[in-house]
């Protein structure tokens, strides 16, 4: 891997993180999802979550080098399989955030750590358009003059996780510090982030 990481020219290595930082940075998927825990639980709660995302796209990393998302991709029936459980996912959590919003009001509390983890990971497994991405973005910068594919595949996989990682954390802990100025109780933050979440799973299957 080291020879690789010497081989491997400066400038596309650099075109790539740009292009990849562009991109995280754009409002997507796992932007308003983290953007949603954040409000919903805090700003501890939205890095978590952003850190889940982060997670969830070393997870498609994995399959990209593993040649199994070209697999996953070459069938259709598998794709739709995971967008379904995906929506499924984003809906349920709709629905808890929106019961959640009681009318008594309740006092706003703080998610789980690991929950808010374990929720950005699911998130992002479940989404196949990470899937698609992942093989239509990163083979324009590899070379079999640099190495191995897998290898180069492994290193900007690598890069492109910590980018994203980064921009999602950052994006979570300022939801969640913009939620806790607007008050104590959560009804409203609940019943945004229920909208939000229903809206990605409405996306998810639509697109």
């Amino acid at each position: 891997m080291w020879d690789l990481i010497q081989t491997f020219p400066t400038e596309s290595l650099i075109a790539f993180t740009v292009g990849g930082l562009i991109l995280n940075v754009a409002p997507g998927a796992d932007v308003f999802f983290t953007t949603a825990c954040g409000l919903q639980g805090g700003p501890r709660a939205g890095a978590m979550a952003g850190l889940g995302v982060g997670l969830g796209v070393v997870w498609h990393v994995t399959l990209a080098v593993l040649g199994l998302s070209a697999l996953i991709a070459a069938h259709p029936g598998a794709l739709g399989a995971i967008r379904w459980i995906g929506a499924a996912y984003l809906v349920w959590l709709a629905w808890k955030s929106w019961r959640a919003a009681g009318p008594e009001g309740r006092v706003r509390g703080v998610m789980s750590p690991w929950r808010a983890v374990a929720r950005g990971f699911l998130s992002n497994a479940l989404n196949p358009k990470p899937v698609l991405f992942i093989l239509a973005f990163l083979p324009q910068f590899t070379d079999s003059a640099y190495g191995p594919i897998w290898q180069q595949v492994l290193l900007l996989g690598g890069i492109f996780t910590f980018t994203a990682t980064l921009v999602t954390v950052g994006y979570g802990l300022v939801a969640g510090v913009l939620g806790a100025r607007i008050g104590a109780r959560l009804n409203a933050l609940n019943r945004i982030a229920a909208v939000m979440f229903a809206g990605l799973a409405a996306k998810l299957v639509t697109e």
